[in-house]
């Protein structure tokens, strides 16, 4: 059950890749401007970032185009980061307002990994993952820095958001 830091969700997965067990650690802010200064501290240090839009809803394609891929050059401290772009409810292709081909030009454009997913019949989606795990297992500074970075960023975080008292969301 993920845990939540003003209104982000926080998730530890385990999932084992190409023979080796990993632990990720998910920072799930989907896409709530209302905390923009506080997300942009989780892209400070992160391995991999994915970035998902709706298929059938162009606003959020163009959103991501115009402010979340932004956000992620700007504050982004890692320059070897994998970004993944991904297409969701590829499920309701009658429905689709971006094309495939907009979607690819546009993670080519931003030198992100694409996929086209559906959380509802969940295609693709545990390959999202997959392929971004494997490509930051491919880049050799990713690895040396691993988790010691990305312990001491989750506790940051973690104290960041809990008042004197341990609970609730003390941003002011």
């Amino acid at each position: 059950m993920p845990t939540k830091y003003s209104g982000v969700d926080f998730k530890i997965k385990l999932m084992s890749v190409g023979g080796k067990r990993l632990k990720l650690t998910i920072w799930d802010t989907a896409g709530q401007e209302r905390f923009g200064t506080v997300i942009s501290s989780y892209y400070r240090g992160a391995h991999g970032i994915i970035l998902v839009y709706d298929v059938t809803r162009r606003e959020t394609f163009t959103n991501l185009l115009n402010i979340w891929a932004k956000e992620v050059e700007l504050y982004s401290t890692n320059q070897e980061c994998v970004k993944l772009l991904v297409g969701n409810k590829v499920d309701q292709d009658k429905e689709r307002a971006v094309t495939r081909e907009e979607g690819m030009a546009l993670a080519q454009e931003h030198k992100c990994l694409f996929l086209e997913s559906s959380a509802k019949t969940r295609e693709n989606v545990q390959q999202c993952f997959k392929d971004l795990v494997l490509k930051i297992l491919e880049v050799p500074s990713l690895l040396e820095n691993g988790s010691s970075v990305v312990k001491r960023q989750t506790m940051m975080q973690k104290q960041v958001y809990q008042t004197p008292r341990g609970g609730g969301c003390c941003l002011h």
